[in-house]
């Protein structure tokens, strides 16, 4: 849900469409533009997610040394971005989604109509010492990447980093 109001509120701010990245990060030109970090906690009213959302708004919210991987707002955009304007956008599109949360599928549905890396995407998967290399073939409605292996065994990914393998 997240990911879906982070791509809206950069698309209507400051005209920039991205592609989103399992789970979580969002790419304009293969470049990471935004991280996403979410937490679920208990509270004394029931389950509750805190947000962590990352926008690289200049080049001087990464490093150089990251210029390959990383781009930001303005690159992406070709100006300065207004970054009230992008939390209002991004207020208003959290809110939008957060909305169509009871709605079944209407994430996951939405989700995978933006992500390039939700079916068909050759990946390498790593989760600490486990590594996977397989094609996606959609998420599964708890959000698990499902991963169609060589010898066509479906894994479902839960955690881990995803990376785009070029076929050469």
């Amino acid at each position: 849900m997240a990911a879906l109001a982070v791509g809206d509120a950069l698309r209507e701010a400051a005209d920039v469409q991205t592609d989103i990245k399992w789970p979580n990060d969002l790419l304009s030109g293969e470049r990471k533009i935004c991280g996403i970090l979410a937490e679920a906690i208990d509270t004394p009213l029931g389950r509750a997610v805190i947000l962590g959302i990352g926008i690289n708004l200049t080049e001087n919210a990464f490093p150089p040394e990251l210029v390959n991987v990383a781009t930001s707002v303005s690159e992406a955009a070709g100006y300065a971005p207004d970054r009230e304007q992008i939390l209002a956008a991004l207020l208003d599109a959290l809110s939008r989604w957060y909305s169509r949360l009871a709605e079944p599928g209407q994430i996951i549905d939405a989700w995978s109509n933006r992500s390039s890396y939700a079916i068909g995407k050759l990946v390498q998967v790593s989760n600490g010492d486990d590594v996977w290399q397989g094609t996606t073939s959609g998420v599964e409605p708890d959000g698990a990447l499902r991963l169609q292996t060589s010898n066509g065994e479906i894994k479902l990914v839960r955690a881990g980093d995803v990376y785009s393998v070029r076929s050469s």
